[in-house]
């Protein structure tokens, strides 16, 4: 019998997509270089907003939603003038999110730039440059040709079970 060709997978919705629900809260140019900036040790809301050009109320609302999604947590400080301010940190769920950003920017470094990257990732122990790794729970190294879609069962919480 002749290979079939896959069928589309028609879960496109938040409820049903983990790639469309991830994309409802990380998914836009700002966020995205908002976690990148996170990575690389930036934390407060100044800094953010003169290291990427962007707008108070584009910044605002953008650290409003990664709060809120639990991907950055927000902690006061004080400076000289006594006003209270917040410095941005990366939760548990944030931190797992640093492969993705990885993955992003070596593939932005090799397909959608013209010339280098000013800056990459390298381990700080070595100095190899970090890569973003595809495995499988076992361990071994996954390619597109290896992966299956299947159906997942959904415990009573809403979870995958």
């Amino acid at each position: 019998m002749p290979d079939q060709p896959p069928t589309p997978l028609r879960a496109v919705t938040s409820q049903t997509c983990a790639v469309s629900a991830a994309v409802d809260i990380i998914g836009d140019r700002w966020s995205l270089l908002i976690l990148r900036e996170v990575f690389f040790g930036v934390r407060r809301f100044e800094d953010f907003r003169s290291g990427l050009g962007i707008s108070r109320s584009v910044l605002t609302a953008r650290l409003e939603t990664l709060v809120a999604a639990g991907v950055l947590r927000r902690t006061p400080y004080r400076l000289g003038d006594d006003r209270t301010r917040f410095e941005y940190m990366p939760t548990r769920a944030g931190v797992e999110l640093l492969p993705s950003v990885v993955a992003l920017m070596r593939w932005g470094a090799k397909h959608a730039m013209s010339t280098p990257p000013i800056f990459s990732t390298r381990h700080a122990g070595c100095g190899a440059d970090v890569d973003a790794v595809l495995r499988c729970r076992a361990g071994h190294l996954v390619t597109p040709a290896d992966m299956e879609a299947h159906a997942t069962e959904f415990s009573s919480t809403g979870g995958v079970a």
